[in-house]
């Protein structure tokens, strides 16, 4: 049968304090939500979701990605998520982006293929004070769906329905909302239809499941619908500080499921936007219950910031920028021949020495043989701090930028900008790992992805 064979879940470290945010823009809040950082968006934060979700999964033969702030129209993004998590060309890449339903969509899409990776990125903002705003969360999830899974699929059920209770038009970032009863009287008939379905198709009864996911950006709605089950059959699934990730909300709860359930437990994914979806799905004897997707450690870690530089991130109180020329965008003829090493983070082995030619060249830096180097692949390569310094000229949003040269544990040496820095000291020997982020966006909307390098929790790796 065909189901989840291996997942993983992504939460920047970046923590917006509500109550700060409360006291500028109104309104009463409290505790802490994930957002992306300065240098994140949808495309970035599916890298780090997709890669380690892939590290241990045979060969798939599509990528699926939901979003709904996609980083380009027209051109895909969902190529960019592929090449950087180091898939092959031949791996068909698509993108449902825009609507949130477009989450149950890939994720039928990726299940329908059989041999293919799901993954699901958001970011949830809207005007300050929104409830958007302080009730988000942002993050990442994926998915590789197979013929040995960890979780078999056992019935689906869908129903759409055409009424507007929400929308945002594009470019916007206002997310505009109907009365809430409206929402109320469209979405719980609509999740109750589905959810009968399901179980009718499953063979399982509402009290015989296990585990119960919710995800429904109406919260009345949803909280009607979840009194309708019993406190255990939720409690997996209601992670502390996580707020509605939109695109990626049910996933990143399925995976906090699937880190908490055992073999034989039911799982039952309810979602519901412009109609309803539900999964059931069956945990399998392969699946050995412990913090695999690392949801609960990612969301244990991170570090606060201010309502100001959270603004400014989200380009809602544009700061000052460094007195410096405009940073000239990638030029993509250049961008294609470096596909590898730029979006992959692929260096250039030299077979002749060994030196690791960060980014790969012709002729070694090392022993000058030319036409001698082997790809290899710089991402799950340990790292340290050789040197680092503060640059207030650099094109980051977040000044000033923490520069750093870095050694990798096997040989090569990258200079780069350190991201999740900002109020962190740190020193020379410190561990560091990659990560796939914006450098910048130029003035033609062309986005800089580069790889930077982030602190690493020692303890952790």
């Amino acid at each position: 049968m065909v189901g989840i064979e291996t997942y993983s879940a992504y939460v920047p470290a970046p923590r917006l304090d509500l109550a700060d945010a409360a006291r500028v823009a109104g309104g009463r809040a409290k505790g802490a939500r994930p957002v992306a950082s300065y240098d994140e968006d949808t495309t970035t934060m599916a890298v780090e979701a997709a890669r380690p979700a892939l590290d241990d999964a045979p060969a798939v033969e599509s990528l699926w990605f939901a979003t709904t702030h996609p980083g380009y129209l027209e051109k895909s993004n969902a190529t960019t998520v592929a090449v950087a998590s180091g898939l092959e060309a031949d791996v068909a890449a698509y993108d449902v982006g825009g609507a949130l339903r477009g989450a149950a969509g890939a994720f039928r899409a990726g299940l329908a293929m059989g041999s293919a990776v799901v993954v699901f990125s958001d970011v949830r903002y809207g005007l300050p004070g929104s409830a958007d705003e302080l009730t988000g969360a942002d993050g990442a999830a994926a998915f590789v769906v197979g013929q040995d899974p960890i979780a078999d699929l056992v019935a689906t059920s869908s129903v759409s329905s055409e009424f507007l209770d929400r929308w945002r038009e594009p470019g916007a970032v206002r997310t505009r909302i109907w009365e809430e009863r409206f929402g109320v009287e469209e979405y719980v008939p609509l999740m109750e239809r589905a959810l009968q379905d399901v179980l009718a198709r499953s063979g399982v009864n509402r009290e015989q499941v296990d585990h119960v996911i919710v995800s429904v950006p109406h919260a009345r709605a949803g909280a009607a619908v979840r009194r309708t089950f019993r406190p255990e059959q939720l409690a997996a699934a209601d992670v502390a500080g996580l707020g509605y990730a939109g695109a990626a909300d049910f996933a990143l709860r399925l995976t906090a499921v699937l880190d908490a359930a055992a073999p034989g437990q039911t799982i039952l994914v309810l979602s519901a936007a412009d109609g309803a979806d539900a999964f059931v799905f069956r945990v399998t004897p392969k699946h050995v219950p412990r913090e695999r997707g690392g949801l609960a450690r990612a969301m244990g870690g991170g570090y606060s910031i201010g309502y100001g530089d959270y603004l400014n991130w989200r380009g809602l109180l544009p700061r000052e920028p460094a007195r410096r020329p405009e940073v000239r965008p990638p030029v993509p003829p250049a961008s294609r021949r470096n596909a590898s090493w730029k979006f992959a983070f692929v260096a250039g082995q030299c077979t002749e020495c060994g030196y690791r030619n960060m980014p790969p060249r012709r002729v070694c830096l090392r022993c000058s043989a030319t036409d001698s180097s082997e790809p290899i692949s710089m991402v799950g390569i340990p790292g340290r701090v050789a040197s680092f310094t503060d640059d207030w000229l650099s094109e980051s949003i977040q000044l000033p930028a923490k520069v750093v040269a870095v050694d990798f544990e096997g040989g090569g040496r990258f200079e780069c900008e350190m991201t999740d820095a900002l109020g962190r000291g740190f020193a020379i020997g410190d561990a560091v790992r990659p990560t796939f982020r914006l450098a910048g966006i130029g003035g033609n909307g062309v986005r800089n992805y580069v790889w930077k390098v982030r602190p690493e929790d020692e303890e952790k790796v």
